[in-house]
């Protein structure tokens, strides 16, 4: 009875044995399965996933999640040949526009010299203003063809409180003209980042331009000492949903008709491609831009 008793301890403790090290690989697989799809999902690979284990039902999750990964790499190259196509239009057509918009403005002015009536002189006025929205939109246009298409961006080592000091001087006027007492808080030392300096001049513009399009009167901009600033202004004409978008392409809100929408799109990209972060928020009839780099 007592080897019986001890057979059956063995069998036991050999099924246990067993059962674990089945767990043990079988954990060991999914581990490989995870950390493989990690890997394919960022970068642009046809390796597929391979496991260790021999176990049929761990290979056949690894086979169909190869076939899937498949599948993912035709749509995102479908989509990134697409995304390729429209940028190589864009800086096209945008190309092509400026050289009539110019001669058209030389024209116009050539015409303001000529003797004219005061019709005359009120429609030429509508068509030059006209073909000066025109010509922003073709440079609106081509700026975001060509930030979306280079990766050249040149970081070196400088100080973003200036950054933003000067960025707002040179949107004095504009400010003045929309009857804007922007309120600003900066930091008194300096805040210093790894970045390029003309890319960070763009996003700061692009946001201020933004708060000016659809600010009701006001502008707070402020930066704590962790370098994150906070762009706000009321704006009762938006709402949560435009919000949402206003970091789409070519996404414009419809009371603003002089715009292509690529503004904040163009900022989004130039903060993302250099580490940092953009977001919108829209709380109480005021709309919040924050952006923060990468330290």
């Amino acid at each position: 009875m007592e080897h019986l008793l001890l057979l059956i301890i063995g069998i036991l403790s050999l099924v246990l044995f067993a059962l674990l090290a089945k767990i043990y690989y079988l954990r060991r697989s999914a581990r490989e399965i995870a950390e493989a799809f990690r890997d394919r999902l960022t970068e642009d690979t046809n390796t597929l996933i391979d496991i260790s284990s021999r176990d049929r039902t761990m290979r056949k999750l690894a086979d169909e999640i190869n076939l899937q990964l498949r599948l993912l790499r035709k749509e995102r190259q479908r989509y990134q040949h697409g995304d390729l196509e429209l940028k190589e239009a864009v800086t096209n057509i945008s190309h092509d526009l400026r050289t009539p918009l110019t001669a058209i403005s030389g024209y116009l002015d050539l015409l303001e010299r000529e003797e004219k009536s005061e019709n005359i002189q009120r429609y030429l006025s509508q068509i030059k203003n006209r073909t000066e929205v025109l010509k922003c939109l073709t440079e609106e246009l081509f700026r975001y063809s060509v930030v979306s298409s280079s990766q050249n961006l040149n970081p070196e080592h400088m100080d973003i409180v200036r950054a933003l000091e000067d960025c707002l001087l040179s949107f004095y006027a504009g400010l003045q003209e929309k009857g804007i007492q922007p309120e600003i808080e900066l930091p008194e030392e300096p805040i210093y980042r790894e970045l390029d300096a003309g890319a960070v001049n763009r996003i700061f513009s692009n946001i201020i331009s933004n708060a000016l399009k659809y600010s009701d009167g006001d502008l707070s901009v402020k930066m704590d000492k962790s370098g994150c600033v906070t762009f706000s202004n009321t704006a009762h004409s938006l709402t949560a949903v435009t919000v949402g978008r206003l970091f789409d392409r070519f996404y414009t809100v419809e009371a603003n008709r002089n715009s292509t929408g690529l503004g904040l799109s163009i900022a989004k990209l130039l903060t993302e491609r250099m580490g940092g972060c953009i977001e919108a928020i829209y709380h109480h009839g005021k709309l919040e831009i924050k952006i923060k780099f990468a330290e």
